[in-house]
């Protein structure tokens, strides 16, 4: 016999459901690029609404090796898996180049939908790819990436899913060749176009006049990351068009700095003989343990195990009321 209760619960959106939505609505979308459990779960504590993964902060992170085609499909797959699932607000991923040719497009874009993550990035460059900040990129043939682009549409099992479309061809074209590319890419079917490391906000201005879909940009945070694309702020970003704004640098940075700071005091406390106590540098483990979901743990093991074992691990103190 079904459960009543199960019948009149309303189905709720899906997180790609919740992602179109916002590329449809009024407000700028911004996507703070996020690495790992610690940078997704503050993005949403932050408050907003949707999250993109780092390519190269995954790159960086996961393997000490710089952005240049050196992590491989699963392990980006299991890494947006896990990231993913930590999150309730929408998470696009960065698919790179896709990982090999227009049948691979098919089955990269399968396994990062299995992953939870509500659209991907697929971009233009020669394999192996490369920072999009960095020198020395090239572009496969325009008809093989209208392909590629029109095989993951054709691989979504969710309509909702988003298709980004990125092109690095302004390193090796220029910004009209990118455009021209941008153009080919939406008629193939890509839900989002962004252009990487362009110059300037006119030509921002003239990519987002010249398709028929919704633009993205790369930003990045301070005059230290020296950006390819310069510092616009939001609200003129909105003015021109811009739909979407993602941030890939600003988490890492942020997190290499603090890391850099404390490590620093550390060194000088130990040549000092002393020790270190600075609530200033650093979060306490009550802190970790809030932005991890411990109680929700906690309240599981009340819940499911035998009491004594639950009053062994924490005592009869803690012990929480049982539904």
């Amino acid at each position: 016999m079904s459960n009543p209760q199960d019948t009149a619960k309303t189905p709720q959106k899906t997180k790609a459901a919740r992602m179109r939505e916002l590329l449809a609505g009024d407000d700028l979308v911004i996507s703070p690029g996020v690495y790992d459990g610690y940078s997704a779960r503050l993005v949403e504590r932050a408050g907003f609404k949707t999250a993109c993964t780092t390519g190269a902060g995954l790159s960086n992170t996961l393997f000490g090796q710089p952005d240049a085609g050196v992590m491989g499909m699963s392990d980006n797959v299991n890494a947006c898996y896990h990231i993913a699932r930590s999150l309730s607000i929408p998470l696009m991923a960065d698919a790179d180049t896709g990982y090999g040719n227009p049948v691979s497009v098919h089955h990269t874009v399968r396994y990062f939908e299995e992953a939870g993550v509500v659209g991907v990035n697929i971009e233009d460059q020669v394999s192996p790819k490369r920072c999009g900040h960095m020198k020395g990129k090239d572009v496969i043939d325009v008809a093989e990436m209208a392909n590629k682009i029109e095989s993951a549409c054709n691989a979504r099992r969710d309509d909702d899913f988003v298709v980004l479309a990125r092109t690095d061809a302004i390193a090796v074209e220029g910004i009209e060749g990118a455009i021209r590319r941008a153009r080919v890419y939406a008629a193939a079917g890509a839900d989002l176009i962004f252009a990487d490391a362009i110059h300037s906000e006119e030509d921002i201005k003239r990519l987002v006049d010249s398709v028929p879909v919704p633009v993205s940009v790369n930003m990045g945070f301070g005059i230290r990351s020296r950006p390819t694309t310069p510092l616009i702020p939001f609200a003129r970003l909105k003015e021109i068009g811009v739909k979407r704004v993602t941030l890939p640098r600003m988490l890492p940075a942020a997190a290499i700095m603090a890391m850099q700071n404390a490590l620093s005091i550390l060194k000088e406390t130990v040549a000092a003989g002393g020790t270190a106590d600075r609530p200033d540098l650093l979060v306490g483990i009550d802190d970790i343990m809030a932005l991890m979901d411990y109680p929700t743990l906690r309240a599981l093991e009340a819940r499911f195990l035998e009491t004594e074992s639950f009053d062994q691990k924490y005592g009869e103190i803690f012990k929480a009321p049982v539904d």
